[in-house]
């Protein structure tokens, strides 16, 4: 018998966990194999599968990250990025809000889009990418990790955690690479052993004592901002259960130059790059 109140299975819309991504300026849930977000475009998409943990069908299983400070800055992120400008209410009350595509008018999108000469150096980003680059290094066991973002032409490291990581100011290799590759691509790199890959550079990887690579670009829309990877001394140290933490590592980065991006243009105008 049908009791007042329930919800029937036919009248009900179930979304596969395989597909189910939650985008971290929009804040919406939506069924999504595609590496932008439906409602506004952002690529700072969270895959539940990875998140929330299980087994998906022919494929490795998901494993879920516990951390308590990942955990309250994916909650602080969650809670200011929907502050921005990519809602609008088109009704008298909260539950009219939807969500809106990137405009000229949105702050972190003029920023980052708009900005010939983009200087990341300009928002203020740190502590937060500095813990992320921390907890990659840990959730990871890798022995370095890095943030790199852009600056003008240049992609410059600006956080860093462990021995085998960059030092802060190093401007990475956008011509050659493993990172170049990543930047020219947009995709995520994994080099399981530097003495056998054609694609890295030999003689950095001995100076930083480096054997394997993973590497994700930071992508805003259709514009790459940095990249982050994490290193290990040990060859073949990562699998694809690391591909898919620095993949929702690099989208909590991507989320957080947003937020920094649309408070810094609520309380002044960008200036243009020379």
């Amino acid at each position: 018998m049908h009791k007042a109140g329930w919800v029937e299975a036919a009248d009900s819309r179930f979304v596969s966990l395989q597909s189910a991504v939650f985008c971290a300026e929009c804040e919406l849930i939506s069924q999504n194999n595609t590496p932008c977000c439906l409602a506004c475009g952002s690529r700072a998409l969270l895959s539940l599968s990875r998140v929330l943990g299980g087994s998906l069908k022919r494929q490795n299983r998901a494993r879920l990250i516990a951390d308590p400070e990942l955990d309250r800055m994916v909650r602080e992120l969650i809670a200011t990025v929907s502050g921005t400008s990519s809602f609008e209410p088109p009704g008298d009350g909260p539950s009219d809000w939807r969500p809106m595509p990137p405009s000229s008018s949105d702050p972190a999108h003029r920023f980052i889009l708009q900005e010939p000469n983009l200087d990341l150096a300009a928002l203020d980003l740190d502590p937060t990418i500095s813990l992320i680059a921390e907890r990659a290094q840990t959730i990871t066991a890798a022995t370095g990790a890095a943030v790199a973002l852009r600056r003008g032409r240049d992609i410059v490291c600006r956080a860093r955690a462990g021995r085998t990581a960059p030092d802060l100011g190093v401007r990475l290799q956008t011509d050659a690479g493993i990172s170049a590759e990543c930047l020219r691509t947009g995709e995520v790199l994994l080099c399981g052993d530097a003495e056998t890959d054609a694609h890295v550079d030999r003689s950095i990887c001995h100076r930083l004592g480096v054997r394997s690579i993973l590497v994700a670009p930071l992508r805003y829309v259709r514009r790459t901002l940095g990249l982050f990877e994490v290193l290990s001394s040990v060859p073949h140290a990562f699998d694809r259960q690391h591909v898919a933490t620095i993949e929702l590592l690099a989208g909590m980065t991507v989320a957080a130059i947003c937020r920094r991006a649309s408070r810094r243009g609520a309380t002044r105008p960008f200036s243009k790059a020379s």
